[in-house]
């Protein structure tokens, strides 16, 4: 516990540090920039494949689930669509997202922290964990939540595109499903969620990065330690999201 404890300080104490007003705005908005590159329009590939796969595999998951002829084939497309808003999207998006650019933030942060470039940072006056933390931060918290909107409509094309492959269900009645009883609100909260657990990717896996040491298997070790850190703070925050916001 008291190591825990220590983390945790250690982490806000780096927080602090990382929201400061930058010194130079301009070096900051070029950095945002290529962070949302880097952190964000690197990542429309891998979470457009997993989404249109997993439309699909819910669409045939939920019609064989649908046994009673008294259900409309309609709610398939009802459940699909409540399915990838209320979770995939943004729950199991933000674990794919952990793994891939977590690893990568850690890896940079912490090569540069073996390397003594922090360290370089510091001696010329410069607040090393503002000027490589925060661009990645921000980029990823405003622009990723995005990627959760995306992941919504390409997972309901997978669906769409199963249901006129197959006899499941029908498209016209899978779209009616999709129009069924819709929440707008939904839509807020998948945002909020994706935010926040941007937000936490970034932020811890910068962390370990920040505080690594060792060489280069210690940097990997710290990258590993960011992603599982993420992926148990991801499942923690969705708990209490859910049960504030539901």
């Amino acid at each position: 516990m008291r190591k825990i404890f220590t983390l945790i300080g250690q982490y806000l104490l780096l927080m602090k540090k990382v929201f400061r007003k930058p010194e130079r705005s301009a070096v900051f908005w070029k950095q945002f920039v290529q962070e949302i590159e880097k952190t964000g329009l690197s990542s429309v590939p891998i979470v457009g494949i997993v989404s249109i796969f997993i439309g699909a595999v819910i669409t045939i998951q939920t019609s064989y689930n649908i046994n009673s002829p008294l259900i409309p084939k309609s709610y398939i497309g009802f459940m699909t669509r409540e399915t990838m808003l209320l979770e995939f999207s943004s729950t199991m998006i933000a674990l794919v997202l952990a793994g891939k650019i977590g690893s990568s933030i850690a890896s940079e942060i912490g090569t540069m922290r073996i390397t003594e470039q922090i360290d370089a940072l510091e001696i010329m006056g410069v607040n090393s964990a503002n000027y490589l933390i925060l661009p990645k931060i921000t980029a990823a918290t405003i622009f990723n939540p995005l990627l959760m909107l995306m992941s919504f409509m390409i997972g309901l094309l997978g669906g769409w595109m199963m249901a006129l492959t197959s006899d499941i269900v029908n498209p016209s009645q899978y779209i009616e499903g999709l129009r069924m009883n819709f929440q707008p609100f939904y839509i807020v909260y998948g945002l909020i969620k994706m935010a926040v657990f941007n937000f936490i990717i970034t932020s811890i896996s910068a962390f370990h990065g920040y505080y690594a040491s060792g060489g280069s298997r210690d940097v990997g070790r710290s990258a590993t330690n960011g992603i599982v850190s993420c992926s148990l703070c991801i499942l923690i925050s969705n708990l209490i999201l859910t049960h504030v916001l539901l």
